[in-house]
C-alpha cells in the first residue's frame, strides 16, 4: 500500500454513516472513509456473524474489542483478541471472518 495525495484529516467516526453487510450468518456494520486509493473503516461483526465470501483483499486488521476468528482458505486459521492485528497482501492468502460474541474491528486496505 502506497499512501499518496492524502491530505492530513480528522476523522469523528460516530459521524461517519454506517452501511450494514448481511453475511452468510449475522451482519457486519461498516463505516468507511475513503482517502485517494485508502479505505480505512471501523467495522462490528454481530455476535454468530460468517463472512459470505473469501476475501483476497489485503489488509491491515486491528481487533478493538472482542474476539475474532480469521480462516485462511487453504485450512488453517488464527483466533484474535483485543489489541491483536494482522496484516496481508492482496492476493496472498483468501481468508473469511467470523465471530461468536461479537468484534469491533479497525480496518486499512
Amino acid at each position: 500500500m502506497k499512501i499518496e495525495n492524502v491530505p492530513f484529516e480528522l476523522t469523528d467516526w460516530t459521524a461517519v454513516p454506517e452501511t450494514i453487510h448481511p453475511g452468510e450468518s449475522g451482519v457486519a456494520h461498516w463505516r468507511t472513509v475513503q482517502a485517494g486509493d485508502v479505505r480505512v473503516r471501523m467495522v462490528t461483526y454481530s455476535p454468530g456473524y460468517l463472512a459470505d465470501h473469501w476475501c483476497s483483499r489485503g489488509h491491515i486488521l486491528l481487533v478493538l474489542e472482542g474476539v475474532l476468528l480469521t480462516e485462511i482458505q487453504d485450512g488453517t486459521s488464527h483466533t484474535l483478541s483485543q489489541g491483536m492485528s494482522y496484516q496481508v497482501s492482496d492476493e496472498v492468502a483468501p481468508h473469511r471472518s467470523s465471530t461468536e460474541t461479537g468484534v469491533r474491528l479497525f480496518i486499512v486496505d
